[in-house]
């Protein structure tokens, strides 16, 4: 399908790293999915999803976030001309992700509890009001975050040796998964990289307590946990070396390739940009 909702998301650069490739001992490069239109990868899938709800004549879309989704849904719904609601866990989302859900006039509610709180409520909003949810349960964002996955065996000119990402509610991780087998060929070494406090994690796009996608991607994923000082040090160091401001999930998947060490050509995949989080940058 053509995509009728777009923002020129999609081909973000792959950039080699010879400073991390050197400490982590194998050939590292950097997905930089901060450079989609919002500033995450998010606005793949989102561009699908929000497509496919005007194809379909949706009154508006709803979703649950933790602030990616929230600031991605609420760019894409104005393109489309259509109102969305985006239901958030109070005192949980970053500012800057906020500021992008209200610049874009997005009808926020939050909820008192966590993500799963307020992922139940947005569920209820689209079965009550019809509206199009465009949370990963949604199988246009994993289709549209696949795309991923293609270009970045275009851009290496072959699949990698592994890839490593965060996981939070595990759609990436699944949508990683299904890019590389439309390939075809050998799939790579995926790495999804939790943090070891889900409810509490500094690293808030991944502070998912309990992912929807759970059984799919650790079917198709080794599960790797980080400590909170371990992203911490990855997201100093990926800034530091390399000069990519990164938000701190992003990092999970630096913290990842330290502790198992994969070898050959290793594309970590980098989710958003630093400036969705600029309180975080306290820890650097």
């Amino acid at each position: 399908m053509a995509l009728t909702v777009s923002l020129g998301e999609g081909g973000t650069p792959l950039v080699p790293a010879p400073r991390l490739s050197e400490r982590l001992g194998c050939d590292v490069w950097l997905k930089w999915e901060g450079a989609n239109p919002t500033g995450s990868f998010k606005d793949r899938g989102m561009a699908v999803a929000v497509s496919r709800a005007v194809e379909r004549g949706a009154p508006g879309v709803v979703c649950a976030s933790t602030g990616n989704t929230a600031a991605s849904a609420a760019a894409y719904a104005a393109r489309a001309g259509l109102p969305a609601v985006i239901v958030l866990p109070a005192g949980a989302v970053a500012r800057g992700k906020l500021a992008q859900a209200v610049a874009a006039g997005a009808e926020l509610r939050e909820v008192d509890g966590s993500f799963e709180d307020a992922h139940m409520l947005a569920r209820r909003l689209a079965e009550v009001e019809g509206w199009v949810n465009v949370n990963s349960i949604n199988p246009d964002r994993i289709e549209g975050q696949a795309s991923a996955a293609r270009e970045i065996a275009e851009q290496l000119g072959g699949v990698p040796d592994a890839v490593a990402l965060p996981y939070g509610g595990g759609g990436n991780t699944c949508a990683y998964a299904r890019g590389f087998a439309e390939i075809g060929g050998a799939m790579p070494r995926l790495l999804a990289v939790q943090p070891a406090d889900r409810a509490g994690t500094f690293a808030s796009a991944i502070r998912i307590a309990d992912p929807v996608h759970r059984e799919r991607a650790e079917s198709v994923a080794e599960v790797v946990t980080a400590a909170e000082d371990e992203i911490a040090e990855w997201w100093r160091a990926v800034a530091q070396t390399e000069g990519l401001f990164c938000e701190p999930a992003s990092a999970a998947s630096l913290a990842g390739v330290a502790r198992v060490r994969p070898e050959g050509r290793v594309v970590c995949v980098l989710t958003g940009t630093g400036l969705k989080d600029p309180d975080a940058v306290e820890r650097l």
